[in-house]
């Protein structure tokens, strides 16, 4: 029997990846997924986007950080639909506030406000939320997850994109806020590891490779 996609984020040290068999760079290419395999989660590999060992190197952790996002759910009601958002999983990738701009304003207080654009516009915003940080109640419909194939995107100079509701079997007992897609941190220095919290961009993270 095949087991089903997992990945065990290791204590100080790489992603465990086991049964997922499609891995794609920024780019759109296939890369080898190997049944199983190791992603780096320290930001320094030379290998990247597989482990080459260089978090022993540099003392690299895998604790979550004082000072970090608290993990809890906000709730903005509206008339025609509620939004759910847990900001602690936020990579920052921006797809709400392009698309939807006069609901999402992360320059507002509150910075969501779900009354200012059709419902079903932003609805569809809220479904492009990779990290999962995102989600609502329109009606009898709730979102929260999708229905899609197992797979490992590397987003340019940022996370990994998990879809298709791959086992996180993570040490310190972390939950997606979303089963089945959320985004994994890959420069090292998220405070709320394994998941990204968009520190790659103030850490300046670089990968020209992938």
């Amino acid at each position: 029997m095949t087991e089903n996609p997992s990945i065990d984020p290791k204590k100080n040290s790489a992603y465990m990846v086991r049964n997922v068999k499609e891995l794609k760079n920024s780019k759109g290419e296939s890369l080898e997924a190997k049944p199983v395999f190791e992603l780096c989660s320290c930001g320094g590999s030379n290998n990247k986007p597989f482990c080459d060992g260089t978090h022993r190197k540099i003392g690299f952790t895998s604790d979550k950080a004082e000072g970090r996002t608290p993990d809890k759910v906000d709730t903005y009601s509206g008339k025609d639909i509620t939004i759910y958002d847990n900001r602690a999983v936020c990579t920052g990738a921006g797809f709400c506030w392009n698309n939807s701009p006069s609901v999402f304003d992360n320059q507002r207080k509150p910075w969501i406000n779900p009354d200012v654009e059709d419902a079903d516009k932003t609805a569809a915003t809220i479904r492009l939320c990779p990290s999962g940080a995102l989600s609502y109640q329109k009606g009898e419909e709730y979102y929260k997850d999708q229905d899609r194939e197992p797979s490992i995107t590397i987003v340019k100079n940022g996370p990994y994109n998990i879809i298709g509701g791959i086992e996180l079997n993570d040490p310190q007992d972390s939950k997606p806020e979303s089963l089945e897609h959320y985004s994994l941190c890959r420069c090292g220095v998220s405070k709320n590891k394994p998941f990204c919290d968009g520190s790659h961009k103030s850490n300046e993270f670089i990968d020209g490779k992938n």
